[in-house]
């Protein structure tokens, strides 16, 4: 099973996200800070990564940026699923590294696909292989 990382503050968001990434096969990895979520993304292996940008501590552009610099996740897609949705902030957070930008709120039955179709991954539905 491929595990993804979502790093997101709000418990009922990281629930929503968790419930439609397991769904479609997913082992989920969850972290409620930037500090924290750096710590897992470098301990582990993820197929893609999922930032929250307002988050306590370090806000989720340092936290991309900190991914990004790090040896063993620097190339890791990354996915900003976010309510920042003011001119500019689209630009600002593809260019600290991510990949695709998706604004809150999402729909839990799409948003796995839409992200596939974001990072190059379309057909890869339920039944992950590891």
């Amino acid at each position: 099973m491929k595990k993804v990382l979502v790093i997101e503050d709000n418990a009922d968001n990281t629930r929503l996200i968790t419930y439609a990434l397991e769904r479609s096969g997913y082992e989920v990895d969850s972290a409620t800070s930037g500090e924290e979520g750096i710590a897992l993304a470098l301990r582990s292996d993820h197929l893609f990564i999922i930032v929250d940008i307002n988050l306590p501590g370090i806000d989720g552009l340092e936290t991309i940026r900190r991914i990004r610099n790090s040896e063993a996740n620097g190339t890791v897609p990354i996915i900003t699923i976010t309510s920042y949705a003011m001119q500019g902030d689209m630009e600002k957070i593809l260019a600290a590294g991510c990949n695709a930008y998706f604004e809150k709120p999402i729909d839990p039955l799409t948003i796995v696909d839409r992200i596939h179709k974001s990072i190059g991954l379309e057909g890869q539905h339920e039944d992950i292989d590891s």
